[in-house]
């Protein structure tokens, strides 16, 4: 009889997602650490590595201790279905965290929502969250949010005649499709619509036609990865005289350090945490942005890149409900994760809904950027 009762007690015990010994939470993670990501993925896995570490140093949470169980999908969908399987069916994580890119995350949601285990994207695509899928958030700026803020900075300038370049990955579809979807908001009208490849080595003749277009006053060029790098230096080779945008694809110093001098007077849209040390101090984010590029370079000894503060606000995301909630059921870690109100983060302040599973307010999420000496210039918070 007392055997039987102690069976269900710790049944009802496992349902409600409470933990019966002190073990490890094991957190998943699909980074793109290798390949034509890998200056998106590397330093996302180099800030969940610091910080799971600082994490378990401090007492872990709850206190139990984190265990980061990640796979390097080399920005290749099918591994990431692969590796995704892998860590609901084989290591068990109760979350998941990733992967890099929009193209690896639409790959993959079919099977989160069928296992039903929360997903934290890195990927900058809206299609990832809109329309809302149950067990899939994000806390990175869409693409949307970025046409917003450029074009915005366009109609101030008096631009309503643009022309845009757009990789053809996932990515820089979504947001060449989102550009085109917001710009007659703005008053301004797209006169030429090029795309390239992700192997492409030039895009000189697409950038020809562009300027061949007459009435065009500035290009956008919506991509991630090589591809805008060489893009900018394409177009300075032909001294197209009219400005160039940049997307948040490209917001890291590895981008000037690629295009080189051509990145000059680049206009690029960026989280905040880019120019940490330039925010005005009024700024919400400057607090956790400045706080994590000192910890970062104290760790690695090298510059901060936007992509890891999608790590950073993805793991403490996590943290935060496992720690509201008591549990590590992955039904209360998404349940939590829908209630998230007031979450400072490195790429905005988070409030979500059964509604909403961005939940950024575009005002605080994204600043305008200008290259200038081969540094970042903030012409616009």
């Amino acid at each position: 009889m007392e055997k039987s009762i102690i069976k269900i007690i710790l049944a009802i015990m496992l349902f409600c997602g409470v933990s019966l010994i002190a073990s490890s939470i094991k957190i998943g993670a699909l980074v793109s650490a290798t390949g034509p990501a890998s200056f998106i993925g590397d330093p996302e896995l180099k800030t969940l590595k610091l910080y799971v570490k600082k994490i378990n140093e401090a007492g872990g949470v709850n206190g139990q201790k984190i265990e980061l169980v990640y796979y390097d999908t080399g920005a290749n969908p099918r591994k990431a279905v692969s590796f995704t399987k892998r860590l609901i069916s084989q290591d068990k994580v109760v979350a998941i965290i990733g992967p890099s890119t929009t193209g690896e995350t639409m790959a993959i949601i079919p099977f989160i929502q069928r296992k039903k285990i929360p997903l934290l994207s890195m990927g900058g695509g809206i299609p990832i969250i809109k329309p809302v899928k149950k067990w899939v958030f994000k806390i990175v700026a869409t693409d949307r949010m970025a046409c917003q803020k450029i074009m915005g900075y366009m109609k101030k300038k008096g631009i309503t005649k643009i022309g845009m370049i757009s990789g053809s990955g996932g990515f820089g579809k979504s947001m060449r499709k989102q550009c085109k979807d917001v710009a007659p908001s703005y008053g301004i009208k797209i006169l030429a619509d090029e795309t390239y490849g992700k192997k492409d080595a030039d895009m000189t003749s697409q950038l020809i036609k562009i300027k061949n277009i007459p009435g065009i006053q500035a290009v956008l060029n919506p991509g991630f990865g090589q591809g805008p790098a060489i893009v900018t230096k394409n177009y300075r080779q032909l001294k197209i005289p009219y400005p160039l945008y940049e997307s948040h694809g490209v917001a890291s110093k590895k981008y000037i350090e690629i295009a080189g001098k051509a990145a000059e007077n680049v206009i690029v849209v960026a989280p905040p945490v880019v120019v940490a040390d330039k925010l005005s101090d009024n700024n919400p984010l400057k607090k956790v942005c400045m706080s994590y590029t000192k910890e970062y370079k104290k760790a690695y000894h090298s510059d901060i890149a936007s992509f890891g503060g999608h790590a950073y606000d993805s793991l403490y995301a996590i943290v935060s409900v496992i720690k509201s909630e008591h549990s590590t059921n992955p039904k209360k870690i998404r349940d939590g994760l829908e209630k998230l109100k007031n979450f400072v983060g490195i790429d905005g302040i988070a409030n979500m809904s059964s509604k909403d599973h961005l939940g950024l307010n575009p005002k605080t999420g994204l600043v305008l950027l200008k290259v200038k000496n081969g540094d970042w210039s903030i012409i616009e918070e």
